[in-house]
Parts: structure tokens; C-alpha cells; sequence
């Protein structure tokens, strides 16, 4: 049956092309391209919607596929940006503290840089945890400044880790004096607000300008030792008010170091190879 097929379609193939353009076989043709044309546009017709809705599921899916792609490459281009942000932040801060602790006289066997890696929630007591202790040379009441001034001291450590209180607890005392005129008094904080300290001791009649540079003290001989080198910058003159029974004055001053925003510190961790040359701090 099948050589019977495969011998009839011969002999059509080679009448329909032995023929000329007219004859029979061309004519059946056409007449069956007139008589199933209309069948072929109505199925076209019909199927069209299902074309369509195929068509539309696989721009869905092409649509999904490339919005996946496009957050992957959007979330990868934020980290990215972030990371180099904080970079850039922290490569600045340890410029400034570099800058600070050299005028200070302290080289690099004398002083330690940590990243801060746990913050204190509360008010009253200002703590930051940063990531070097003992084992890298650090101990407890070494000083701790940012490229500022001074934010502390080391009030605990353990072998990998230790405690900055900053000079915004509640327990914070600092000896300090005004620059150039040298007037001492001791630093407090204005406990809940960051930006405002207080220069306590001063007499009545001493003048206090507002701007006047406000740095640390240094050690004292007998009960007055402080665990603060001489010279370490502090912050500036706000304003000017007077104390109780209008013995002293109460000195506002606003911190150069901004307590908020700490990713690195350096830790003083000896003496200063050189006095700094003067007492005052260049501020930022």
C-alpha cells in the first residue's frame, strides 16, 4: 500500500510540474486554495487569542525574569555605594585622628586604632565597645580621641575588646583649661544633649569670649592627676552664664567630636614622644 502511495505521489509531482501553468492539475490548485482559504482565516481567526494569551504569558515570565535581575543588580550597586560611603567616612576620620595624635606627639608605637563596634542605647551612661583590648597594648584609663578631640577614656578591657566612656556619661570629669589664657576648670556633661558641655570653676571676673578654645589640662601634681595629657582639644566656647551665688561662671561649650557619629577611635596608648608645642587644639 505504501509503494502504491509513494508511486501516485510521483506520477502527480511530475504532471503537476510537466504541465503548464493552465492545466488541470494547477487548476485543482487553485480551486482548493479558493475552497479552504475562508477555513484557514476563520481557524487563523480563532486561535488568535490563544496566540495572544501564550504570547502575553511568555512576555510575563520574560518581564519577571528581567525585573529579578534588574533589583539583583540595583541591591548589588547599593551595597556597593554604601560600603564605599563608609569607607570614604572612615578613611577620613582616621586622616583626622592620624593628623591629631602626631601634633599630639604620639607616634605609632604609642597609640592604637579600633573600630567601634557596639554603641551604649542609654543616656546616662555614654559607652561604646571597640575591637582591640589587652592583647594589643590597651588598659583601662589610657585617653581615646577621634580626629576631633578628645570623646574619652578606657574604662574596661578584656583580651580582644574594651569599654570607651565617653565624655558625655553622666560620670565624666575632665581637667581643662581655656586657650591661651590658661584658666582651669573642670569639663561635665550636659547629660541627654551631646552638643552641649559644661567648663565649671570659673571665676566671675574672669573674661570667657565666646569661641575661646577649651582643651585638656594635663596631670597635676599630687590629687589632682589626670589620666589626660596636656593639650588635647575639647571644643569651643558657646556662651556664658553665671553660676550659683555668682561665684563662678557656668561655661557652655560645644564638643568638636561629634558623639553620634564614631565608626573609628585611636586609643593613646603611652606618653607622647614630644610635649605638643602649645595648648591649644586647631578644632575642625
Amino acid at each position: 500500500m505504501l509503494a502504491v502511495l509513494v508511486c501516485f505521489s510521483i506520477v502527480l509531482l511530475t504532471g503537476y510540474f510537466g504541465e503548464g501553468g493552465g492545466g488541470f492539475l494547477h487548476s485543482l490548485q487553485a480551486g482548493a486554495q479558493t475552497i479552504l482559504s475562508p477555513v484557514e482565516d476563520g481557524a487563523s481567526r480563532a486561535f488568535k487569542p490563544v496566540r495572544d494569551l501564550v504570547g502575553w504569558f511568555g512576555d510575563v515570565f520574560n518581564a519577571k525574569d528581567e525585573n529579578k535581575k534588574l533589583k539583583k543588580e540595583l541591591g548589588a550597586a547599593r551595597v556597593q555605594s554604601t560600603n564605599e560611603a563608609m569607607l570614604l567616612r572612615e578613611n577620613i576620620q582616621l586622616r583626622g585622628q592620624l593628623k591629631l595624635s602626631e601634633g599630639l606627639g604620639y607616634t605609632n608605637a604609642r597609640r592604637e586604632t579600633a573600630r567601634v563596634i557596639v554603641r551604649s542605647p542609654t543616656v546616662w551612661w555614654s559607652t561604646v565597645t571597640i575591637d582591640k583590648g589587652k592583647s594589643d597594648g590597651i588598659r583601662v584609663d589610657q585617653p581615646v580621641i577621634n580626629g576631633d578631640g578628645l570623646v574619652g577614656h578606657v574604662s574596661a578591657a578584656t583580651g580582644a575588646t574594651a569599654t570607651v566612656t565617653l565624655l558625655t556619661d553622666s560620670s565624666s570629669a575632665v581637667s581643662a583649661q581655656l586657650a591661651p589664657d590658661g584658666a582651669l576648670g573642670v569639663v561635665k556633661p550636659n547629660v541627654g544633649d551631646p552638643n552641649d558641655m559644661q567648663l565649671l570653676y570659673i571665676g566671675k571676673n574672669h573674661p570667657v569670649t565666646k569661641g575661646a578654645k577649651v582643651v585638656t589640662s594635663g596631670s597635676a601634681p599630687g590629687p589632682l592627676q589626670s589620666i589626660y595629657p596636656r593639650g588635647i582639644p575639647i571644643g569651643e566656647v558657646s556662651r556664658v552664664e553665671p553660676g550659683e551665688l555668682d561665684l563662678y561662671r557656668t561655661v557652655h561649650i560645644r564638643p568638636w567630636a561629634d558623639f553620634r557619629r564614631m565608626d573609628v577611635l585611636t586609643v593613646l596608648t603611652g606618653k607622647p614622644h614630644l610635649a605638643p608645642a602649645t595648648a591649644g587644639g586647631s578644632g575642625p
